[in-house]
């Protein structure tokens, strides 16, 4: 498959040179577990914080469909895959995933099922 991007600027605004990974992905949370999920994300530990921060993860956020639990997760970095590689190297990394990986369909840890998505369009 071939990969393009389109990209438009709006008027009166200046294009940004800086190339960064804007990462989409999905991943599955089982429907019955939505509301523990959303709470465990209300205390996220703020060492987990600090390491997503040191590993370059920008501007990341998570969304929600709870009807049947599809997690759309979006992240900005310089690259995504030193990104995730960083955060493997770091145990509170592996704690938290043990500890979110019962919500998710599949059982295993979540950053292990992300399905990333191909961006086609970008305004700038």
């Amino acid at each position: 498959m071939k990969r393009f991007i389109i990209r438009l600027s709006r008027p009166g605004h200046r294009r940004r040179w800086h190339v960064a990974d804007r990462v989409c992905f999905l991943m599955h949370l089982r429907p019955e577990l939505v509301d523990e999920y959303l709470e465990a994300h209300r205390d996220v530990w703020p060492e987990m914080l600090e390491a997503l921060s040191r590993h370059g993860w920008r501007d990341y956020s998570l969304f929600l469909r709870p009807e049947d639990g599809l997690v759309v997760g979006f992240v900005e970095t310089d690259d995504f895959a030193a990104a995730v590689a960083g955060m493997d190297a770091e145990d509170v990394n592996s704690r938290w995933q043990a500890r979110m990986s019962r919500f998710f369909v599949a059982g295993a840890r979540p950053d292990q099922q992300m399905e990333r998505l191909t961006r086609y369009f970008h305004l700038a």
